[in-house]
Formats: C-alpha cells, structure tokens, sequence
C-alpha cells in the first residue's frame, strides 16, 4: 500500500524540522508554513477530503500498556468565566448538558444521567497540532445516542459544540462542529472519563468530545451546549470552529 502523507506526519515532520516545539496553538496559526500544509490554502478541504477517505472507518484502537505515561493538557487548562468555576467547584453537580437547534426534543442532560448511559471505552491516540502526539483511554456515551433522544429534524446538516473557555481575553468562546457523518461514527463520543477516572479541569471536565479521526482542536472541551444546525455560514465566523475562524484551521482535520 502506497504510504500517504497525512496531516499527522505534516505537523509533525515541520514542528521538528523547525527547531522544536512551539508554543501552542496560537503561534501556529501565524506560521504561514505550517498554514500551507495543515489548512485549506494548500487545496485540502472538506469536498477532497470526503472523496478520498473512508469517512466511516476506525481510528486505532491501543492496548492498555501502550496508553503513554503522560498525556499532556491541549488548548486552555482552566476556563476562568464565573459560571464554569461555579460549576467546578461544585463537583459540577449542578452542570447540565443543553441539546437543542433543530431537533424535536430539546434536553438537559445532568452529569448523572450522563454517566448513567451506556458508554463506550477507548483507547485512542490523540495527535495535537503543537507537535505531540499521546494515547489514552476515553469513556462516555455515543454522541450519537444523544442525538438519537433528541430526534434531529430533516433540516440538520451539522453539529456544533459550545464550550465554556474562551480566547482573546474572554471575547470568544470556543466552539467547534462535525458533519453527521462525524457525529454518528461509533468512536464519537461524549467522554467524561480519562484513563479511568473522571475528567480532570485541565483535559476538559466535566465533559468533551472525542471525535478519533481528526486532529486534537476537534476535540472539543468543557461542553456546555450542542446545537443541530442547517448550515454553519451564519454561526460565529461561519468557519465551523473557533481556530477556524481566528487562524484558517481547516474545518475538516482528518488524520
């Protein structure tokens, strides 16, 4: 089989190449190197990407004595907005997972009745655009399984995750979104455990999406809210992402 060059071996190979680490995502996005190969300016996007992968295919799955020794925190490590620190110091108790947008039947799910669905346990790698690479064990339900309760109507085209840290000072929550395609993937799924145990504030308790295809921005933390959309072209910066909007992250980072 012919050896592709993928977005995982792209970041990696340049990150090295160029001296070492940087200092996260932020200065990658200014790197206009590093833009060419992992964003839509170098031609990779949504419709090529849809053509030439098995969109519907398994990312690894790893033994439990390849999970890596650390597995560092990605993005922010601690939302500091009030309601999110009220929250944590309540051992979220009193967090609820809002689903609502197009679907028929709006939910707020509490962390308890969370856990308390049937979850699926991973042990995935995570490949993160600052240049590292990690292996872990995920658990939680099927982002499908939610979907599902909440019955999305004809109109929903995609899903869209709203977070609760934010970027510039506070000015913009963090947000992300995925196709149905994405969305209804066995190995997508709302975890709210990490190796194990809960998740702690820095790897995005009480709650984040794994989607084990795409690179570590995808998988977006804290969630607060998902929401069934039409279309993105009016949401935010219309992107589909924070990181897409701010720096021309590609929408679909497929690895």
């Amino acid at each position: 089989m012919t050896k592709l060059i993928t977005r995982r071996h792209a970041a990696g190979g340049l990150i090295l190449g160029a001296g070492g680490l940087l200092s996260g995502c932020d200065a990658l996005g200014d790197n206009q190197t590093f833009r060419k190969v992992i964003y839509s300016g170098d031609g990779i996007n949504r419709r090529l990407q849809r053509l030439v992968s098995d969109r519907g295919a398994l990312a690894r799955e790893y033994s439990p004595r390849e999970m890596s020794p650390r597995f560092r925190t990605n993005g922010t490590r601690d939302p500091t907005n009030p309601e999110y620190t009220a929250l944590a110091k309540g051992g979220f108790a009193n967090w609820k997972l809002t689903v609502d947008g197009l679907v028929e039947r709006p939910l707020a799910i509490s962390l308890n009745q969370l856990r308390s669905m049937p979850a699926r346990s991973q042990i995935t790698r995570h490949d993160c655009v600052e240049g590292w690479s990690a292996i872990g064990k995920w658990t939680g339900p099927r982002l499908s399984l939610i979907l599902d309760m909440a019955r999305l109507k004809p109109a929903a085209r995609y899903i869209i995750f709203h977070c609760a840290d934010a970027y510039r000072g506070g000015t913009e929550p963090y947000y992300e979104s995925i196709d149905l395609i994405d969305s209804f993937h066995p190995q997508t799924i709302l975890a709210w455990a990490m190796n194990d145990s809960p998740l702690s504030i820095g790897h995005g308790a009480p709650v984040r999406l794994r989607v084990e295809r795409q690179l570590g921005y995808k998988h977006a933390k804290y969630v607060m809210r998902i929401e069934a959309v039409a279309s993105l072209d009016h949401i935010r910066g219309g992107k589909g992402g924070l990181w897409e909007d701010m720096a021309g992250y590609d929408w679909y980072a497929g690895i």
